[in-house]
């Protein structure tokens, strides 16, 4: 009778312990627990903030996409302040998620963070911003738009626009937020354009945090500090639509007066630009959640993605914005 009870435990405890070891292995890749339990992805993804239009239509793409996948999204707003978007990463590093997500605040600074995350065996995918790690091992891809390239769009506009043209020409500059990928790069492609002529001159160039009050206040002081201001170069639409606020409360006729040329073709910013406040815009796309959670599925099982995903963009003169509109989704 002994031996029997004994058999039976033992053959339970043998259970037990397989059943256990197969609960706890990780997938393939080295994710966390959450695709090995029940087959669903959990996502762990930090925003940037609700700065814009731009961003509030980003967010909404990504949950609803994440929702239509079936990803568990765990979700932070980091305020615009790099050290909440470092607290979260950590936080989604200790909760063992599948896969991390960011849209970082800034370029710099991110090397300690990911690489815990790289040591915890989570990949990283980086999204709309990049960093400017040396090590390129600290994420799996980035997905997003092409800075450089809007910047220098911006400045082809403006170069065609002008082409007939031997007078000076004053540009004043709204800058997106100090330090971020779209700052530096939208700055460095325009500038790179309007350098091959000398008649374009940046009389002002000042960040306004990529916020409507922010390009209101900033225009505000341009008005008053550089006379005879040409062109008007907003980073994004937000900070244009404040700016012309205050073109406006000086007495001068947005589009006229001083034209303007802006980045991302948020609805607002379109509408600006049927009316003919707005200039011209380079279109950056915030939809990015469908290849978000595309991307997430293939580098938690283990699949090769590019190291560079960059989204289809184009940009709208005042006759193409009023045939966009009815139909923008942002």
């Amino acid at each position: 009778m002994f031996r029997k009870v004994s058999a039976f435990v033992l053959a339970g405890v043998i259970a037990t312990a397989m059943t256990g070891c197969g609960s706890t292995s990780a997938p393939a890749g080295g994710a966390g627990a959450g695709a090995a339990d029940d087959g669903k992805i959990t996502m762990g993804f930090s925003q940037v903030g609700a700065e814009s239009g731009w961003r509030t239509a980003n967010t909404k793409s990504v949950q609803e996409s994440a929702k239509s996948a079936g990803v568990e999204l765990k979700f932070s707003d980091a305020q615009q302040k790099q050290e909440n978007q470092i607290k979260a990463i950590r936080s989604y590093v200790q909760q063992k998620v599948d896969v991390i997500a960011f849209s970082p605040v800034v370029e710099s600074g991110w090397d300690t963070v990911l690489k815990e995350a790289r040591n915890a065996k989570i990949p990283v995918i980086l999204t709309d911003r990049a960093v400017d790690s040396a090590d390129t091992t600290l994420y799996k891809t980035f997905l997003g738009s092409d800075f450089i390239e809007e910047g220098k769009k911006a400045g082809q506009w403006l170069v065609e626009e002008y082409k007939d043209s031997t007078d000076p020409v004053s540009i004043v500059e709204l800058q997106g937020t100090t330090g971020s990928a779209p700052a530096n790069d939208r700055k460095a492609g325009f500038a790179e354009v309007i350098a091959a002529d000398p008649k374009f001159k940046i009389a002002a160039s000042q960040t306004g945090d990529f916020t409507r009050a922010k390009g209101k206040e900033v225009m505000e002081a341009f008005l008053k500090s550089t006379p005879d201001i040409d062109v008007l170069f907003a980073h994004n639409d937000d900070m244009g639509l404040g700016a012309i606020e205050a073109i406006e409360g000086a007495g001068k006729v947005p589009g006229k007066d001083i034209k303007i040329v802006t980045i991302d073709a948020v609805k607002d910013g379109m509408q600006a630009l049927a009316d003919g406040k707005i200039s011209f815009i380079v279109e950056c796309s915030p939809l990015l959640g469908p290849q978000l959670m595309d991307l997430a599925k293939k580098v938690v099982a283990g699949e090769q993605v590019p190291a560079r995903v960059v989204t289809e963009e184009t940009t709208f003169t005042q006759e193409q914005a009023k045939q966009a509109l009815p139909t923008r989704q942002y």
